[in-house]
């Protein structure tokens, strides 16, 4: 470097523009710097990047810094750059002197919008994690209505959808904290991030165990996993830990999705784990609906196949947005589409959101949970009327899990079902 000058220049121009950047001299391949060929063509100078102004003569805006002499160190001085017109901006760094290759940057640079400074594609979600706090807080006030009025008849089953559905809330309030410190500060702290992340995914993984035990009919045809609890015990923490680690990477200190091999890596387990769980689930949901069938349940199987459909609809909605979302991103690799980026996230949160409130109606608390949920009805006496209390509720605005009713027969008992294993169940069928 001695007794030459080193050029850097910062370019800002809008993604739409980006064809205004570089160019090509006799077809040949695309040159982001003036070349002495190009500027014949161009008129450009050579050793700068490239640009063609748009229709603001102004734009795109090109920063210079320069190396003076033998000085090994320069600073870009401060710049202010105001944009009027709304779109998503790029800001690219670039030297065109051979000189200064392993050139190292450091600094920082700010964004703000006008209405603070959480990026276009992000600030949506604001307001949609308003609308899920109150979902949530609509959703727990009908259930702890219930809950508190058969709190003597509350099933475990119950208590883990409670706990369900203040975890969500308590999520989806964070969220919306977290994005208005953001918005307000500039700043994103990880250890806030991280904290707002963790309660999302014990949330998450405590609803996949929650559908997972359900399916296998805890709760309602038997009274425990017995030696599966261990299995879904395990289960659970490697998914927590596959997903904590995916969600801390998309978004701790970080407003930008990460790309490479370092997504793939976490996403692949991610994704493994949440097809073992729908496979696992599915395949118990069978098994589940042939014992009832075989017990002559008919309420409780009215019940598991109005949930079945609900898991299958869920499962064929998500593989399609897993479609969507790929489709997206494969035709918007310059996030062109920014404003409505937040749909992609949304989704999830609203999928979740539907399945707990379909978990919610169908095992909500009554008065006679607990001996509606270990007991066989034989014959269909009453049916019409159990299953009406079952999905519409009483006159007094119970939405129960079952109604008593007084010529309504019971078979069998608590006893009746093995706390061991299920083998011993199929043998008194």
């Amino acid at each position: 470097m001695e007794h030459s000058t080193g050029l850097i220049q910062a370019i800002i121009f809008e993604a739409a523009d980006r064809d205004e950047i570089g160019g090509s001299a006799y077809g040949g391949q695309r040159s982001i710097c003036c070349t002495p060929d190009l500027a014949k063509l161009e008129g450009c100078r050579p050793g700068e990047v490239l640009r063609r102004p748009s229709g603001d003569p102004h734009w795109p805006i090109v920063i210079n810094t320069q190396f003076g002499g033998n000085s090994l160190f320069t600073k870009m001085e401060s710049n202010d750059v105001y944009i009027t017109k709304t779109g998503m901006y790029n800001l690219f760094f670039i030297s065109c002197d051979p000189n200064l290759k392993g050139l190292l940057i450091r600094g920082k640079t700010v964004w703000k919008n006008p209405d603070g400074y959480l990026p276009g594609r992000m600030a949506p979600l604001m307001t949609f994690y308003i609308f899920m706090i109150l979902s949530y807080v609509l959703l727990a006030t009908i259930w702890f209505s219930q809950y508190l009025r058969f709190w003597r008849d509350i099933l475990q089953i119950q208590n883990y959808i409670t706990l369900v559905i203040v975890l969500g809330l308590f999520e989806m309030t964070l969220w919306f904290l977290e994005y208005h410190n953001f918005n307000s500060t500039g700043m994103r702290p990880v250890a806030i991030t991280t904290w707002v992340v963790t309660i999302g995914t014990i949330k998450k993984t405590i609803s996949r165990l929650l559908m997972l035990s359900i399916s296998m009919g805890y709760g309602v045809v038997r009274p425990t996993l017995g030696g599966l609890t261990s299995k879904v015990l395990l289960l659970g923490l490697t998914y927590f830990l596959a997903s904590e680690l995916l969600d801390i990477a998309e978004n701790a200190g970080t407003i930008d999705d990460i790309s490479g091999k370092a997504r793939l890596l976490l996403v692949l387990p991610d994704a493994f784990l949440d097809a073992f769980l729908i496979l696992w689930i599915f395949t118990s949901l069978s098994k589940t609906l042939e014992k009832l069938q075989a017990r002559r349940s008919y309420i409780k199987l009215d019940i598991y196949r109005k949930f079945t459909n609900a898991l299958a609809v869920a499962v064929i909605a998500s593989v399609a947005w897993i479609g969507y979302e790929v489709y997206f991103k494969a035709t918007d690799p310059f996030s062109e589409q920014w404003q409505s980026a937040w749909v992609i996230t949304a989704f999830w949160d609203v999928l979740a959101f539907g399945l707990l409130c379909v978990m919610c109606y169908l095992w909500a608390p009554s008065q006679s949970s607990q001996r509606y949920a270990y007991s066989d009805e034989v014959g269909e006496e009453g049916d019409e009327e159990e299953a009406r209390s079952l999905t519409k509720g009483t006159s007094e605005g119970d939405f129960s899990l079952v109604k008593q009713v007084k010529n309504e027969k019971i078979v069998g008992s608590t006893d009746s079902f093995s706390l061991e294993d299920g083998q011993e169940e199929d043998k008194r069928e």
